[in-house]
């Protein structure tokens, strides 16, 4: 199951009940100009009129700008001209980041998704890639984490 940018994008903003004030606050705090119509297309499921198709920049300077706006600005930004490949590892990693989730959190949400992880597994998901218990992410597991994240922060209202 490959999972479109525009679904985790959508899924993400849901689960942590986000504005698209809030949306484009991010971007804006990544110096990303991103207007609140283009905003709106990008959250509209592919079906509806006007959909249009979010690319994996405007997903990882998303990511980027939940890390800032929910943590404040890193002292250690690396430059803007690298570029790093946006993987499901580094979503994962990204969200854990700017919600600032332990561990047992990270469990938590995990099992409110229905999935077990043992603490080595859990660990082998935020490993560099070059390293040796290096797991790669997939979709599945992924998406189990954003439904885990919306549960997690269910609030019991209605959007």
């Amino acid at each position: 199951m490959v999972i479109s940018t525009n679904e985790i994008l959508y899924r993400i903003q849901k689960a942590l009940h986000l504005t698209p004030d809030e949306m484009l606050e991010a971007y804006k705090l990544e110096n990303y100009k991103m207007l609140e119509p283009h905003l709106k297309d990008l959250l509209k499921r592919r079906q509806e009129p006007g959909f249009m198709l979010c690319s994996y920049e405007e997903l990882g300077v998303f990511l980027d700008g939940l890390v800032t706006l929910k943590r404040g600005p890193s002292p250690k930004k690396k430059a803007d001209d690298e570029v790093i490949e946006l993987t499901n590892n580094l979503i994962l990693k990204k969200l854990r980041i700017a919600l600032e989730l332990k561990e047992a959190e990270t469990e938590i949400i995990f099992g409110l998704a229905d999935i077990e992880l043992t603490k080595q597994q859990l660990a082998s998901l935020f490993r560099k890639e070059t390293h040796k218990n290096f797991k790669p992410c997939s979709s599945e597991l992924l998406m189990a984490f954003i439904e885990g994240l919306d549960e997690f922060y269910y609030t019991g209202e209605v959007d």
